[in-house]
């Protein structure tokens, strides 16, 4: 009834998941910073999100975590399951879970994954998610879960049809004040939960991202920012106006996690300039 990535990207653990099922976010996906990631899915055992990042956090490595903790579950050939530790993968697909069902796990140094999925179109939603991973070498962390996601979407996904999806991921120092949580969003219950998922993980980035591209405020680009600040109500003034009263817009659009004291963030200048155009 679902698809999944379970990844590790350096020190990035998350898990991007999709089904025609309602809140899939609130069953399958758990991420521990510094720990390692886990998918719980078909006849989801939610015990299992905290017993195998226990695991792993002693020290275990996933395909270890997951045979001890599958060892004890009677129900383990109706489960599926997905786990990336520090420096290992692994997935469990049962043998009696709907077709069609299965998945690939792959530790690639650096970075790891588990792909997995059952009621599917096909095989080619799980090969079409391994894909997209690797195509998207080089992109942020949680744009590739998505991609990964996206990919086994667009093959075909849940044989059932969409209702929701949802990814959970975590970074040391990234997030909101740096908490560690990269993206935490759930689409519950959408006749497109993907793309909506894309749609506010964009909107999540805005409002929660690192300051990127920053241009110092001087010369005409000071000009044009005092202009714009002062056309949406937020006049400059004094020795460091510019910057005041850019910090006053961006905290009243909610930006703040985007200033930079070195300048201007490039996608709140975009902000800017389409608020006072």
């Amino acid at each position: 009834m679902t698809f999944s990535i379970v990844a590790r990207q350096g020190e990035a653990y998350g898990v991007a998941v999709a089904s025609k099922f309602l809140a899939v976010g609130a069953v399958v996906p758990a991420a521990r910073s510094g720990v390692g990631a886990v998918a719980t899915q078909s006849y989801a055992r939610v015990a299992y999100l905290d017993e195998l990042l226990g695991r792993l956090a002693t020290g275990e490595a996933a395909d270890e975590a997951l045979a001890a903790a599958t060892a004890l579950d009677d129900g383990r050939e109706t489960r599926q399951l997905g786990v990336v530790g520090t420096g290992s993968a692994a997935t469990h697909t049962g043998s009696e879970c709907n077709p069609w069902a299965g998945g690939v796990a792959r530790d690639e140094g650096d970075t790891a994954y588990a792909i997995q999925g059952n009621i599917l179109t096909g095989p080619d939603v799980v090969d079409e998610m391994e894909r997209a991973w690797h195509e998207s070498a080089g992109e942020p962390f949680a744009r590739r879960l998505l991609a990964a996601l996206a990919a086994g979407d667009a093959a075909g996904g849940d044989s059932r049809g969409r209702q929701s999806a949802a990814l959970y991921a975590v970074e040391p120092g990234s997030g909101y004040d740096a908490c560690g949580v990269l993206a935490d969003l759930r689409v519950d219950d959408h006749a497109d939960p993907v793309t909506e998922l894309a749609r506010l993980h964009a909107d999540w980035e805005m409002y929660f991202g690192k300051p990127e591209d920053v241009q110092p405020l001087v010369g005409e680009l000071a000009d044009e920012v005092r202009e714009r600040l002062a056309r949406a109500g937020f006049v400059a003034s004094g020795a460091d106006g510019v910057g005041s009263a850019l910090a006053d817009w961006a905290g009243n659009a909610n930006y703040e996690a985007r200033l930079s004291p070195d300048g201007i963030d490039r996608r709140v200048l975009e902000a800017l300039r389409a608020a006072t155009t």
